[in-house]
């Protein structure tokens, strides 16, 4: 067993992408483990629908107190124009979560040190999230429509998060943080740091600006919500990173010496065994 995870490490986080094999597989297979576990825990904690409107309001009101309440225009602005609104509908869904999972699969080929990176930071973010869900739930703004705000994913696009096939996977009041932003912001230093191509930086730098903008035009966060998620996703990705650099190495290091030990023991054989001479 000991073997196998030594192994398993040493390939995963290996600064030099070491090929595909059918082990790798279940890589994959934890990978989507951890991640299904995330979005079912994330959708079995939704009550307290009357904190997440009261949170909601409180933030609207430390917006407005700074100036800084600008949504309901924003999307109004947005609302002027079906194609811009289909556009930040597209960058909203699909360039979240699958887009990370298709950089996610590229890296693991061709990079694992980064893949490993990009998926501890999203895990250790999305757990970081489940707290602060459950200890303060938010509505998101498409919840408030005498200030002006629609969900344009649902009367435009035709997408709701509410839709009986994905209500176990969707709490409705996890609006803080948002990781949509956050995790577009672990995407674009992942991408940056794996790879020195300027088409690919600069594509993965603007994903984050087109995020940031979406998940408000579209009724989805408050300005607020994009900030916790960058202070949520900030110190995940520097737990991530020390894993990366001291955190894995020693376990490797630790599984190494585990299996000589053993093997050097199992050398000498049960303890009062003496080889006898021949006849």
């Amino acid at each position: 067993m000991r073997d196998h995870l030594a192994r398993y490490l040493a390939r995963v986080t290996s600064p030099r992408s070491p090929g595909v094999s059918w082990a790798d597989l279940s890589e994959f297979g934890l990978a989507a483990a951890a991640f299904l576990f995330y979005f079912l825990v994330r959708g079995a904690v939704v009550d307290r629908a009357a904190d997440a409107f009261q949170n909601a309001r409180m933030i609207v009101d430390w917006q407005a107190a700074l100036g800084l309440f600008v949504e309901p225009n924003l999307q109004a602005w947005t609302l002027e124009s079906e194609a811009a609104i289909l556009f930040f509908n597209f960058v909203y869904f699909w360039l979240d979560f699958p887009l990370i999972i298709a950089v996610g699969v590229v890296l693991f080929a061709t990079s694992r040190r980064h893949y490993t990176l990009l998926r501890d930071a999203c895990l250790i973010s999305g757990g970081f999230a489940l707290v602060v869900y459950w200890s303060f739930p938010v509505a998101p703004p498409r919840y408030f429509p005498e200030w002006g705000f629609v969900d344009t994913l649902q009367i435009y696009s035709s997408l709701s998060y509410q839709a009986q096939s994905t209500q176990p996977f969707v709490n409705p009041y996890a609006a803080v943080p948002s990781l949509h932003v956050g995790w577009a912001a672990l995407l674009a230093v992942c991408v940056w740091m794996a790879t020195g191509n300027a088409w690919a930086r600069a594509g993965a730098a603007l994903v984050f600006v087109l995020q940031s903008i979406s998940v408000v035009v579209t009724g989805n966060h408050f300005l607020f919500d994009g900030l916790a998620g960058l202070l949520i996703c900030a110190p995940a990705f520097a737990i991530a990173l020390w894993l990366q650099r001291h955190g894995y190495p020693s376990l490797r290091s630790l599984l190494e010496q585990a299996r000589e030990r053993s093997g050097r023991s199992h050398d000498r054989g049960p303890p009062g065994h003496t080889e006898r001479a021949g006849r």
